[in-house]
């Protein structure tokens, strides 16, 4: 039988139940020595405090003659209240857009690339205060003065749980709130003592129950390949046809060129609009307005609308844009750093032509002489020190050893605190590398045997897409 259309149950009060249990097991007591002198511990066991009649019998052994092994906690629910004190507004429906990334099914792995998206309602949960008990079993005063000590220091004054590690999931965070502690069960014996004494802590947790949430799948365009344009503007381009609503698409004919500058320890970045003439004939001062782009895109929004850059091994740089204020020509992009491919290499201090620099003068880049840098000080070089040729090299960059140094443009150095040496060998490696000049914040690429900022250059029709 299948459920029926009304019929809701996600399990929410048993999950906080069990956080709570979890939460207060793996407690251990003192047991004495064994034969060798060795002080021993046991664990404490956590059970949920109400069981079935069956269970309890089998447990047990089918006999009222047999007692409960201590120590020993067990929790169970004691009040549950609707708690009017947290009460929001109940007919509040929130929508939010997830957006996945692309899953290969064939490899288990997770693409750089977006995957299907998704709008969430959310309905108002309601607040309820969950109140729980935890009961203590001990055959004496020193096993109960050991757990409680050990559990005090958890409530001060409050813990937080987690239900689940939903991220959609607004009600999964909770505290817990020690209220009360009731110390012992027995009451001044008027025979035989009993043989299990019961201590009982209280506890408060604010929770919410949610009922079902409506998860629709998007179905946007994703791509629009327009190349098959040939034309140097808009103005034949028949707009309505395409979605007002959620456009991703790449502008027929149109470029972007992507140039970064560094202000101040600051990296910025600016956009400038290239007609298919442009990049073919490598004008890359054209003024071409981007008013003239926008103006067929009410949805456009600056400061969250985006440009997606895709390069030539295949990352996405993901990145909001903003109309400039003084410049019609150029718009200011602000590239998500999660979307920026990371480093393969250690940064480096700095980028230099090793030619033109004094190695005797303070360097105002570390603040020391080259003669005597740090160790670990490290250098991207734009041309030749000393030759290969030549056992005597550069006097300039011997280390204080007395050792040479002999490297060719491209190559990186490091000074290990005795002698500059090569850490990355511009003649030897093939892969793409990236690095950053700590200098700027710039990050660059090897590429093709030569280093150029990774995300500056001309990307044509086909290889950026604007997000409105």
């Amino acid at each position: 039988m299948t459920a029926p259309s009304n019929y809701f149950y996600d399990g929410q009060i048993r999950r906080f139940i069990s956080q709570f249990i979890r939460m207060v097991s793996n407690f251990y007591v003192e047991f004495g020595a064994d034969s060798n002198g060795n002080v021993t511990y046991q664990r404490v066991p956590v059970m949920y405090g109400d069981p079935s009649r069956q269970a309890s019998q089998i447990i047990r052994g089918n006999s009222e003659n047999t007692l409960n092994a201590v120590p020993a906690m067990s929790v169970y629910i004691d009040t549950l209240n609707y708690d009017q004190t947290r009460l929001q507004d109940p007919s509040l429906v929130q929508s939010m857009q997830i957006q996945q990334r692309s899953f290969d099914p064939v490899t288990g792995t997770y693409g750089t690339t977006k995957g299907q998206a998704f709008t969430i309602e959310r309905v108002m949960p309601a607040p309820y205060k969950l109140g729980l008990k935890l009961d203590i079993w001990t055959s004496n005063t020193e096993q109960k003065l050991q757990l409680i000590e050990q559990l005090s220091q958890l409530f001060n004054p409050a813990m937080e749980i987690q239900s689940t590690d939903n991220y959609v999931d607004w009600t999964s965070l909770s505290y817990t709130l020690l209220t009360d502690i009731n110390w012992t069960s027995r009451s001044v014996p008027t025979g035989g003592e009993e043989p299990i004494d019961v201590a009982t802590l209280k506890f408060d947790l604010p929770i919410w129950l949610s009922t079902s949430t409506k998860i629709k799948r998007l179905g946007v365009i994703q791509q629009t390949m327009s190349s098959f344009y040939n034309a140097d503007d808009l103005v034949n381009l028949d707009f309505s046809l395409l979605s007002p609503q959620h456009l991703v698409t790449s502008v027929g004919g149109y470029g972007v060129l992507l140039t970064s500058s560094e202000m101040s320890g600051t990296t910025y970045y600016t956009l400038r609009l290239l007609k298919q003439s442009d990049v073919q004939t490598e004008n890359y001062t054209a003024n071409n307005k981007w008013d003239l782009l926008f103006s067929q895109y009410p949805n456009f929004k600056s400061g969250s609308s985006e440009i997606r850059l895709l390069q030539s091994n295949g990352y996405e740089i993901v990145g909001t844009v903003s109309v400039n204020p003084t410049d019609p020509y150029v718009l200011l992009y602000s590239p998500d750093p999660r979307t920026i491919p990371a480093n393969t290499l250690s940064p480096v201090n700095a980028i230099i032509n090793p030619r033109n620099v004094n190695t005797n003068d303070y360097d105002h880049i570390n603040g020391l002489t080259l003669l005597t840098p740090a160790s670990g000080t490290t250098y991207l070089l734009l041309d030749d020190i000393g030759s290969f040729n030549n056992p005597q090299g550069a006097v300039g960059w011997r280390g204080a050893d007395g050792k040479d140094l002999v490297a060719h443009a491209n190559d990186i150095i490091q000074y290990n605190g005795s002698h500059w040496v090569i850490v990355f060998d511009s003649r030897l490696v093939n892969q793409v590398q990236y690095v950053t000049n700590l200098t700027t914040g710039i990050q660059y690429l090897w590429e093709n045997g030569q280093w150029t900022k990774s995300q500056d250059g001309v990307y044509p029709a086909g290889q950026w897409t604007l997000v409105v």
